[in-house]
């Protein structure tokens, strides 16, 4: 692509639709700082060089108005002194002159929408660089924001999901507490019957042990009383 065809790109575009279509704006307008710069010294030249080709039109369409007026003076000057031949001669050197005219005025035309381009584009270039260089440190400071809620929003699901895995663990230790108690249950009534008997005979075992040390004890106060 040639570069007028390039910086009519330029001219067409727009900054903050290319820094929305950007996945990173904070190195895209890094990136687009440095391609205007660049490209703004390719500008500067070819638009020096499309004036100069303007100035240049200019000159030979002002000379040649020049020369045809020079012509058509001295064709009246040669009249003038009574020279017919060498006021025609003049004249049809006029005539060859002004011939080149409309071609010369063509020419000036084209370099001329040519240059005012030119300079439009470099106007727009050097616009685009003083707001990008104006708000980089805006967006970049904005990017780092956003950054920083995306990754607190990630954290933020990361908490979510383990309150979920707590409350799934607190389910799990609600069932293994229930089937325990359930064997507990089921040994318990699995287990044999008590028998009540021996603590019953231990009982009276203890009781008749009692009496008949108390009666033993009775039947030899009786036999001390006598001895007396």
């Amino acid at each position: 692509m040639s570069i007028l065809g390039r910086f009519k790109d330029i001219m067409s575009s727009n900054i903050n639709a290319l820094l929305d279509k950007a996945e990173n704006p904070e190195k895209m307008v890094d990136q687009y700082l440095r391609n205007l710069n660049s490209d703004l010294g390719k500008v500067k030249a070819e638009t020096a060089s499309v004036m100069a080709e303007e100035q240049r039109a200019k000159r030979a369409l002002t000379e040649c108005q020049a020369d045809a007026e020079k012509m058509e003076s001295y064709a009246m000057k040669a009249l003038q002194a009574g020279n017919e031949a060498d006021a025609r001669t003049f004249l049809e050197r006029k005539t060859s002159v002004e011939s080149r005219l409309s071609e010369l005025q063509t020419a000036y035309q084209i370099a001329s929408s040519n240059a005012s381009q030119m300079r439009n584009m470099h106007d727009k270039l050097v616009s685009d660089i003083g707001e990008l260089e104006s708000r980089r440190n805006a967006i970049k400071a904005k990017w780092s924001v956003a950054k920083t809620q995306e990754r607190m929003n990630k954290l933020g699901a990361s908490v979510s999901n383990t309150n979920q895995s707590m409350s799934a663990f607190g389910r799990m230790e609600d069932k293994v507490n229930r089937a325990l108690d359930q064997a507990n249950a089921m040994a318990e009534l699995n287990a044999s019957p008590k028998d009540d008997i021996d603590e019953l005979t231990a009982k009276y075992d203890s009781n008749s042990s009692s009496v008949d040390d108390e009666l033993a004890a009775l039947k030899q106060k009786m036999l001390f009383s006598k001895d007396q």
